[in-house]
């Protein structure tokens, strides 16, 4: 499956903007990853990630509300900004934000600039909150706490 595996998930988009010359380090990336062939193809995966329910979040979601996650108006996600001391502790903490999501093959949208980050989670594949986005907003605190 080794060699299989390796062909068959296909990196969509990743941007990166440096704005260098207003001495301003501005970092964007973005990358969804779905199966070659488009979305939804992928055997392994089928029918795993289902949209909250209501009383799914009323059950989960008020945990990650009294620690400062949002949903957001208009889309069926949470949202987070956090800030560090600086760059360095920031860029430390989406480092270990990013090799969790990538053990767990679901990735946060996020933004940032010098100290702060910017999350946002939702599951593409269920167009909307589940509990891979719980799961996720869970180990983001734990992250987060550790490096304050």
């Amino acid at each position: 499956m080794g060699a299989l595996w390796s062909t068959y998930w296909e990196v969509v988009t990743v941007l990166v903007n440096c704005n260098v010359a207003k001495n301003h380090l501005e970092v964007k990336c973005w990358v969804l990853c779905w199966p070659q062939g488009g979305r939804g193809t992928d055997p392994l995966r089928a029918g795993k990630a289902h949209r909250l329910s209501t009383e799914e979040r009323d059950q989960l979601l008020p945990n990650l509300r009294a620690v400062g996650w949002n949903e957001l108006e208009g889309r069926d996600a949470i949202f987070k900004q956090f800030h560090f001391k600086d760059f360095n502790r920031a860029f430390g903490f989406m480092t270990r934000v990013a090799l969790q999501a990538e053990k767990l093959d679901h990735h946060p949208e996020w933004f940032n600039v010098y100290n702060k980050v910017h999350i946002t989670l939702s599951t593409h594949e269920c167009a909307g909150l589940s509990e891979r986005d719980i799961n996720l907003a869970s180990f983001i605190e734990q992250v987060a706490v550790s490096m304050t």
